[in-house]
């Protein structure tokens, strides 16, 4: 049983004392305020803290719903405030999202169905014409895509939140800008690797290739000073 004194937000514990759940509807917010004996003000912002840690989807006209859980949002949030006051913090996430891809990548393998296993084919197909190009173009959205399809299944919202941010912060930090066109050719040749072995039910050849490929990102980001990579939600 969850002990509500230590939960510092008076209208997450409104929401968890009156039982609503993902998708209800919560009341307006003069309801609430009188309810929770605190101002209009208090409640408004209250609610936008917990809209932008997706706690709750506001749409103007419709009311305020609670939203299904995920990590991602609140994740995010912290890792981008951490890496714009030290992008060497970019490296410890890196970390993180390593440990968690190699702990979890036997559980995220056998889950994976075979439309998605054809998914990662073509995303491989559609990130190998985009490096063809004259001029080449970044496949920035088929990494994502690619190893997030591979983790997709995991009924673990911490696991997926950790690993959503990541690229998240990938983005937004412009690790794609800093790159050559042969380490996302690199890349690229690894992951083709990875689905061949995943198809074969070789999961451990699977691990291991993937976790040679992350290690390309790490010879190659050197983090910059603060003042000259602050990612795109501080510009």
């Amino acid at each position: 049983m969850v002990r509500l004194s230590a939960l510092q937000s008076d209208l997450l514990k409104y929401i968890i004392e009156n039982g609503y759940k993902p998708g209800d509807l919560l009341p307006t917010i003069q309801e609430i305020s009188q309810s929770m004996g605190v101002s209009v003000a208090k409640t408004r912002e209250s609610l936008e803290i917990a809209r932008v840690l997706g706690i709750v989807e506001v749409k103007p006209g419709r009311g305020t719903r609670v939203s299904s859980y995920r990590f991602t949002p609140a994740m995010t949030l912290s890792a981008l405030y951490a890496v714009g006051q030290d992008p060497a913090h970019f490296e410890h996430m890196r970390q993180m999202r390593n440990a968690l891809e190699s702990a979890f990548w036997d559980e995220a393998v056998r889950r994976l169905t075979e439309q998605e296993i054809a998914t990662l084919r073509k995303l491989i197909g559609a990130a190998r014409r985009l490096l063809s190009r004259e001029p080449a173009q970044v496949p920035a959205a088929e990494h994502r895509a690619f190893h997030l399809t591979i983790f997709g299944r995991l009924d673990n919202p911490f696991v997926l939140g950790v690993l959503e941010s990541f690229w998240d912060i990938y983005e937004a930090f412009g690790m794609n800008v800093y790159m050559e066109l042969d380490y996302h050719r690199k890349v690229w040749d690894y992951h083709e690797r990875i689905v061949d072995a995943i198809e074969k039910g070789d999961i451990e050849a699977g691990r291991s290739l993937l976790v040679e490929h992350m290690s390309l990102l790490q010879h190659r980001a050197v983090p910059q000073p603060a003042s000259e990579s602050r990612p795109a939600m501080f510009e």
